[in-house]
């Protein structure tokens, strides 16, 4: 692939001759990585060849090329650093691909890197041979064929420069296995510079003043936070923007844990599944500060009625996504960190945060109106329950991740994120099967955390096998399945929209989950009541092995508020009758 990006690089220290193989892992360790994820194949052999030689960075074997991104991905989301996954060619690669799309959808910073069939046999296909860039291109930041081992520091160099700077983003590096044999000179850069490639990190100063006068003016400002306040580690100086202006604020899914569940400013989560509050904040207010969102078609709605009488203040580090679903008043493009410091001495000056009392209280009044809620019992566990029992008992102690579907949307809504990070989960390509190798991923990056994953008893079988990784590398994630025998989002739609017709829904034939679970060294409990769940929790934990605790719940159970696809947030569907 031609390289679009012209560099300039600058080298300090030896000058040794390598082999290409040899070049990756001495790449990686002048990176700093200390764990990668993969599996091996044909292709890359020579890469594992000297994986197996090195002892700079600790490799896990997944058992699936898909997991092994997913796991790398979960890893970057939970500590900030840039994720590493290595495949092989044709089948590794296509198995690869679910894991940079989620990604990419999520903007999350890893450096992916594949092996290829030797460049004299590209274009025939040869055997395990994929056009692995070009499937790459339409889901990753940026990519590389490698066609001379000399380039290969240079571009591995950028690879993860890329990967990381701006808005981050996997990076895909798909290199042939004879260029991993050729020995070349070793020139790794300690810095570079992309003349073709240039983020903006600060913030036009005239733009700044012009929004904190907007603000200064606005009688019912809301803050709207999205996931770049979580990239651009924004969290604290965002947490003191609202405590001056006293403005109230919505987070996005991928959002959750910015503000502070017990943040008093803290309407809650916006959007299909988002609560009263916040929903109604966003429909009323006449002005919207977007800290970093994308404007997903899931927050938003139908577009012609979403914020409708809102002027718009859009922080975002990547030009193209302001103004690119809705039209913006103000757009700064820039790192949210660094903008919002510059916003914060200027709206001491000039914004009175008594001004929005009202306002705060007229929001306030509708979360006590219509709050999230559900009718808890004691014949059957209510999903919701669960999660705020584990929200009760661990709080801050714990990492959460979530595969997709219900138990997804009530974990956003009932758990007390308190911190950025906290939560992992796959927002944009909603990823199936994400949650258990993602929980590896973060078990990895904070060994010393419990790392929860709630999951669905549709999703936790996607990427079961990786109960054999986690409980060879000794790696304890605690398994929570929501066992309500349905693909339930799936089952709730049919249930909303389809007169119930539940075709390929109702998956009342399952696996034994104790059974599974043990048969891979792992513990299994099987739950029915709060008694028994509390039991199962600290067992799990104490066993300090990889953990299911199937719990069954309510079948019918659906998460709401719901706004229906293409509706209006202020129209929710706040309960469901027949």
């Amino acid at each position: 692939m031609k390289n679009f990006f012209k560099v300039n690089y600058i080298v300090k220290g030896e000058v040794m001759e390598l082999n290409g193989s040899q070049m990756v892992v001495e790449a990686l360790a002048k990176e700093n990585v200390s764990v990668v994820f993969g599996y091996p194949g044909g292709a890359i052999m020579n890469v594992y060849d000297e994986i197996y030689k090195q002892k700079h960075f600790e490799h896990i074997l997944t058992r699936h090329e898909q997991a092994a991104l997913h796991a790398a991905d979960g890893y970057a989301r939970s500590s900030g650093d840039v994720g590493v996954a290595f495949v092989t060619s044709g089948p590794g690669f296509t198995n690869a691909v679910t894991g940079l799309a989620t990604a990419y959808m999520d903007s999350v910073p890893m450096v992916v890197i594949s092996g290829q069939v030797p460049i004299s046999v590209i274009g025939t296909d040869a055997f395990q041979e994929i056009d692995a860039v070009g499937i790459s291109r339409p889901c990753v930041k940026h990519n590389y064929l490698v066609k001379d081992a000399k380039d290969l520091p240079r571009i591995l160099k950028e690879a993860f420069y890329i990967a990381r700077s701006g808005r981050p983003g996997p990076v895909h590096v798909d290199i042939p296995k004879d260029v991993t044999a050729q020995i070349a000179k070793f020139v790794y850069p300690d810095s570079i510079k992309m003349q073709t490639y240039k983020p903006t990190y600060k913030g036009n100063v005239r733009q700044i003043k012009k929004a904190v006068e907007a603000i200064a003016n606005a009688k019912r400002p809301v803050l709207y936070i999205g996931g770049g306040a979580i990239n651009s580690n924004a969290s604290e100086v965002v947490r003191e923007f609202a405590k001056i202006t006293g403005i109230p604020a919505v987070e996005t899914l991928m959002a959750r844990g910015v503000m502070g569940d017990d943040n008093p400013l803290l309407l809650g989560m916006l959007g299909m599944h988002g609560c009263y509050s916040a929903n109604m904040a966003m429909s009323e207010a006449d002005l919207m500060i977007a800290f970093g969102p994308r404007f997903d078609d899931r927050v938003t709605g139908k577009l012609s009625e979403f914020a409708k009488h809102a002027k718009i203040i859009h922080v975002d580090i990547d030009p193209s996504s302001i103004g690119k679903i809705v039209d913006v008043d103000f757009p700064i493009v820039g790192d949210l960190k660094n903008v919002v410091e510059g916003m914060i001495p200027l709206a001491k000056e000039k914004v009175d945060s008594t001004k929005y009392k009202s306002w705060r209280d007229l929001l306030n009044r509708y979360g006590e109106i219509h709050p999230l809620k559900y009718e808890d019992s004691d014949k059957v566990l209510k999903p919701q329950w669960v999660i705020e029992r584990v929200g009760d008992i661990l709080g801050s102690d714990a990492f959460v991740t979530t595969d997709v579907g219900q138990h997804q949307m009530w974990t956003a809504q009932f758990y007390p994120f308190s911190f950025p990070r906290q939560f992992i989960t796959s927002g944009g390509l909603g990823t199936m099967g994400f949650g258990l190798p993602a929980a590896i991923g973060v078990k990895r990056a904070f060994p010393h955390k419990t790392s929860i994953n709630f999951t669905g008893d549709g999703s936790i079988l996607m990427n079961v096998q990786e109960l054999m990784t986690a409980a060879e590398m000794n790696i304890p994630v605690v398994n929570i399945i929501l066992n309500n025998k349905f693909l339930g989002m799936v089952r709730q739609w049919q249930t909303f929209f389809y007169e119930k017709r539940y075709s390929s829904t109702d998956i009342q034939t399952q696996p034994d989950f104790v059974k599974l679970v043990e048969s891979f060294g792992g513990v299994g409990y099987r739950v029915k009541t709060k008694d028994e769940f509390d039991k199962a929790l600290k067992n799990a934990i104490d066993s300090n092995k990889v953990a299911f605790i199937d719990v069954e719940v309510d079948r019918f159970e659906n998460v709401l508020p719901m706004v229906p696809a293409g509706g209006t947030l202020y129209n929710m569907m706040l309960e469901y009758k027949e």
